[in-house]
């Protein structure tokens, strides 16, 4: 016997509710899952046995067909259909369920009126007793007629939040999300406007709202469904003090300070998730939660802890990198992760490169360094960071010994806008054709803004990220006081789906004044080339070109680059490319150099870690130096 629902009006209650019927169930399973009441007899887990073979035909019948993939998505007898079940009962069990879960997928797509028939051996499912006995390769049949889409014929909430007054606590309207009187009936619908009526009150101060009532009824004499939610706002709440669980070497107090929670501020959502990303952002727990109180206290305020789980005080690591043009780098680092309890990170780094392009200890690149940081200064979001660092780079255009320091804030103004301040200084000596041994001694100042707010930092589909950095400086030895001056932005655009088409670019602009390239540390000047700059050219082997033929770095830099990826497979994409790059002697663009342009493809074989980039570039203007083509290998894609 078919199963079919055909009174003139049935009642539906979504997310912790029955399905009102003529005999009311003791349980309910929504979407498949069983989420209260106790389980008849056939309804338990399929019992072990010995192995049920079977063969499953599957029909979709009427005039609405177009939901056959959901529905055989939907059937465990489908989706199940090349394993065999577990025993006759198992496979009784299965059919059983999937009367349920093909109900659930109907009503997933607005469908209230819809017949389903499981036949066993020519035998309706449901008429079956738990026990009886089926073909040795039992026939299963699946038969089910959608019906039509019910639509709204009311749609009304109860108790809805009045309009925020502040951006941050805006919630979609749930008429923007299809529940609006003539739009089709979905249960996700119906489902997603409860919550997005409970989260309007979360956001304007009232952590306990819920949905104290729903009543929803399909009427099938004219195909339409009535959906009345009911909300329960609660208390509006303040924050109490914030205690803290689990701490072992880290100071509980300053957890609580760290997640910028203040007793008696009005309770937000939003104020949770920023502690969540502050507390992660210390990098010293394994797993943190914030666990709100079950219970608002006679004053209105809201008890919050934190659960932490710290992670091992210590950690190193090792790294490398290859490219045809700079040869093999190899990198380690020692991290102590809370060197005081408050977070502290000491972290010490080195780092050798050009492996393979030479063997001469002289003559490859060295670095050296340590860095402290403390996170906390004055604001929650603001971090105390010092560094200082010995270089030799071993370079085509110059070589450089040199030692630098920095200190200085990072600050995080919200998620996506970020600034930095430092003040930077250091000795270099600097080695070239052109210029022979220069000393160079400057102190100045670093500041920047950053503003990013890309969905992936190491795969973007979607989003822009745009920096500017200003480094005001004066050099010692030529007496020159000199201002540079950079920016960059990215933008990134998702086709389809799930974007597996994205166009993205990026442009960096630079500028320095104040001093002649004579006098000025080649490492302040511009350089383009290389595989984060324009590809198919030896590193920082674009600059400006002296009459001996040299490259020099110069004093305005424009950078741009086009990128097209496809992701073919899951794990595959294809990358092509375009780089263009230019470096002028003046503080000004004024295009007395050449444009070079780098064209190619690459390979991305996608990981939890980031795509594995792997490119091929060929130089449209190659010069002295340049290869004919080059090959990058890193993790993440190029910008």
């Amino acid at each position: 016997m078919a199963l079919r629902h055909c009174s003139l009006l049935i009642g539906v209650i979504f997310a912790g509710a029955t399905l009102v019927a003529p005999s009311p169930a003791t349980a309910f399973e929504l979407f498949g899952i069983h989420l209260w009441g106790e389980k008849k007899a056939d309804e338990a887990d399929e019992t072990i046995g010995e192995p049920q073979d079977y063969t499953v035909d599957f029909i979709v019948t009427g005039e609405e067909r177009n939901v056959e993939k959901t529905l055989k998505g939907a059937s465990g007898l489908w989706t199940d259909r090349k394993k065999p079940a577990s025993g006759a009962a198992g496979l009784l069990a299965k059919a059983r369920s999937d009367y349920r879960r093909l109900l659930a997928a109907l009503y997933g797509q607005g469908r209230y009126g819809g017949t389903i028939s499981i036949l066993v051996d020519g035998r309706e499912a449901a008429d079956l007793p738990p026990d009886a006995t089926v073909a040795e390769t039992a026939s299963v049949s699946i038969t089910v007629n959608p019906g039509p889409v019910f639509l709204f014929d009311k749609a009304s909430i109860i108790n809805r939040a009045p309009p925020p007054q502040r951006r941050d606590d805006r919630v979609p309207l749930p008429e923007d999300e299809g529940f609006a009187m003539g739009q089709p009936a979905r249960s996700g619908v119906i489902l997603q406007a409860e919550k997005l009526s409970v989260e309007a009150w979360r956001e304007q101060g009232h952590p306990k709202a819920n949905i104290a009532d729903r009543r929803v009824t399909a009427a099938h004499d004219n195909n339409t469904v009535d959906a009345i939610i009911e909300v329960d706002p609660g208390r509006k709440a303040y924050y109490d003090d914030v205690a803290v669980e689990g701490t072992e070497r880290m100071d509980p107090a300053f957890v609580a300070w760290m997640t910028g929670l203040k007793p008696g501020q009005e309770y937000d959502p939003d104020d949770i998730d920023r502690a969540n990303k502050r507390l992660s952002r210390l990098d010293v727990f394994r797993a943190l939660r914030i666990q709100e109180g079950d219970v608002i206290d006679q004053n209105g305020r809201l008890p919050l802890t934190v659960v932490v789980q710290e992670r091992k005080l210590r950690r190193f690591g090792v790294g490398g990198s290859y490219s045809t043009l700079d040869g093999l780098g190899l990198e380690a680092y020692w991290l102590h992760r809370n060197l005081f309890g408050r977070a502290e990170r000491l972290r010490f780094d080195a780092k050798v490169a050009n492996i393979g392009q030479t063997f001469e200890p002289d003559e490859l690149t060295y670095r050296v360094g340590a860095t402290f940081i403390k996170p906390g200064v004055y604001t929650p979001d603001t971090d105390f960071e010092a560094s200082l660092f010995g270089d030799r780079e071993v370079l085509d255009p110059y070589t450089r010994t040199a030692v630098t320091g920095q200190l200085g804030f990072n600050h995080m103004f919200s998620e996506e806008l970020s600034g930095k301040l430092f003040l930077k200084g250091g000795y270099a000596q600097f080695e070239d054709d052109t210029f022979g041994t220069r000393d160079f001694a400057d102190i100045g100042f670093l500041g920047g803004l950053t503003f990013d707010n890309r969905d992936n930092k190491t795969d973007a589909t979607q989003g822009y990220f745009v920096e500017a950095i200003a480094e005001p400086f004066y050099e010692f030895n030529y007496g020159n006081a000199v201002g540079k001056l950079t920016a960059e932005g990215r933008t990134y655009y998702g086709f389809g789906k799930e974007n597996p088409v994205v166009l993205a670019g990026r442009v960096k602009l630079g500028t320095l004044f104040g001093a002649p390239i004579s006098e000025t540390a080649p490492d302040k000047l511009f350089f383009a080339g290389g595989g984060g700059s324009v590809r198919g050219y030896a590193y920082r082997n674009i600059g400006v070109v002296t009459p001996a033929g040299e490259v020099i770095g110069g004093r305005s830099l424009i950078e741009a680059s086009a990128e097209i990826r496809a992701r073919v497979t899951d794990g595959i994409g294809l990358v092509a490319f375009v780089d263009a790059g230019y470096v002028g002697e003046e503080s000004f663009p004024d295009f007395a150099e050449d444009l070079r342009v780098g064209v190619g493809g690459g390979l991305r074989y996608y990981t939890g870690l980031g795509p594995i980039r792997l490119d091929l570039a060929v130089p449209l203007d190659r010069q002295r130096d340049d290869p004919s083509v080059a090959f990058y290998v890193g993790i993440g894609q190029a910008f």
